[in-house]
C-alpha cells in the first residue's frame, strides 16, 4: 500500500486514540505507513487536506459541515468517528453539585476562543435549558489558560475548559467542575475526514487506517489509564504522567471515545441542530451529504 500523509489539526488530550493509534503502530499492524503532519491551528487542517499537502486529517465534523454550508458541492467527506462526546467542562471555584445550565443568567461565563464549537453546542443546550444565551455576560476574548487561572484566583465565575484543566484544578483546589458537556449525549466531535476523490483512489490505505483505528480503540477500552497515559506520553512530554492518567480516566468514565469507528447519524444531526441554532450554518447540509460510513462497514469486513 502507498505511503499517507495525516494532518493533526492541533495537541489535545481528547484526541488520545489517534495518538494510540499511532504510538502502538496500529497503521503498520494493517500494512500500511503513515506519516504525520503536527498542527497547530485546527482551521488549517481542511486546507492540508484540500491542497494536497496531506491524504486526510482528523478533526471536527464541523468542518464539512461549515464547508458544505458555503458550497453545497464541497468533495469534504468524514469518515471514522472516534471522539463522539462532547469534551468540554463548566468550571467554577467553588463545588455546586446540582448545577443547572439555566443558572448562568447573573454569572461571567468565559467561554472558549480558540475554536469555536464548544460554543455553539453550549448555547444550544442553554437555549434547551430555557435560557437565552445572548442574555449570560461571556468573556470571549480570552485563551482557555486565562479563564483558568482568572476562576482560580476568584476573577471569574465559570469557565468553559478541557482536560487537562479540568484535572488539575480539580488536583490543586482552584476549581471543580459544574457541568460535563458530554451529559447531553452523543455529539460528532472528531472523525477522520477527505475528499470524496481521495476516500475512492486511496480507499485500501483509508480501509487500513479504520481497521488500525478499530483495533486501537479496542484497546483502549479495555486498558488502565495509566497504560494509555504511558503509551501517549511521547505526545504530552511536559505533562505529569498522573495527571494524563486523570484525565484520560475522567473523559472515558464520561463515554466520549467511541467503541468502533462507525459514525451514527444521531451524533451528527446533534452537532448540525446546534450549528444552525447557532447561526454558524444557514441550512442543514444533512448526513448523506457529508459522511461515508459505508467504507468503515467495509474496512470492518475486511480482515487484516
Amino acid at each position: 500500500m502507498r505511503q499517507i500523509t495525516l494532518q493533526e489539526p492541533f495537541r489535545a488530550v481528547f484526541y488520545a486514540p489517534f495518538y494510540a493509534a499511532l504510538a502502538r503502530n496500529a497503521y503498520a499492524a494493517q500494512g500500511l505507513g503513515v506519516t504525520v503532519l503536527a498542527g497547530t491551528q485546527p482551521s488549517l487542517a481542511k486546507d492540508s487536506v484540500l491542497s494536497g499537502v496531506a491524504h486526510l486529517a482528523w478533526g471536527g465534523p464541523m468542518r464539512i459541515l461549515l464547508a458544505h454550508d458555503a458550497d453545497a458541492a464541497s468533495p469534504l467527506r468524514n469518515f471514522g468517528a472516534a471522539i463522539l462526546g462532547d469534551p468540554f467542562f463548566l468550571i467554577g471555584r467553588a463545588p455546586r453539585p446540582h448545577f443547572h445550565l439555566a443558572e448562568l443568567a447573573g454569572m461571567t461565563l468565559g467561554t472558549v476562543s480558540e475554536v469555536p464549537t464548544p460554543w455553539w453546542t453550549l448555547q444550544d443546550d442553554i437555549r434547551r435549558a430555557g435560557l437565552d444565551p445572548a442574555s449570560i455576560t461571556r468573556v470571549t476574548d480570552q485563551p482557555m489558560a486565562a479563564n483558568a487561572a482568572a476562576v482560580a484566583e476568584g476573577r471569574l465565575d465559570v469557565a468553559q475548559l478541557f482536560e487537562p484543566f479540568a484535572s488539575q484544578m480539580a488536583r490543586d483546589g482552584t476549581g471543580h467542575v459544574w457541568h460535563a458537556a458530554a451529559s447531553r449525549g452523543p455529539t460528532s466531535y472528531t472523525t477522520f475526514y477527505s475528499t470524496a476523490a481521495n476516500i475512492a483512489e486511496y480507499a485500501p490505505e483509508f480501509r487500513a487506517m479504520i481497521r488500525g483505528l478499530a483495533a486501537t480503540q479496542s484497546w483502549f477500552m479495555a486498558a488502565p489509564p495509566e497504560a494509555i497515559a504511558a503509551t501517549i506520553a511521547g505526545y504530552f512530554p511536559a505533562m505529569e504522567p498522573k495527571l494524563l492518567a486523570a484525565c484520560i480516566a475522567r473523559y472515558r468514565a464520561l463515554g466520549i471515545w467511541t467503541v468502533d469507528p462507525h459514525f451514527p447519524a444521531e451524533s451528527f444531526n446533534r452537532l448540525e441542530a446546534a450549528m444552525l441554532s447557532a447561526g454558524a450554518i444557514r441550512r442543514a447540509p444533512g448526513y448523506a451529504n457529508c459522511v461515508d460510513d459505508a467504507i468503515v462497514t467495509m474496512a470492518l469486513a475486511e480482515k487484516k
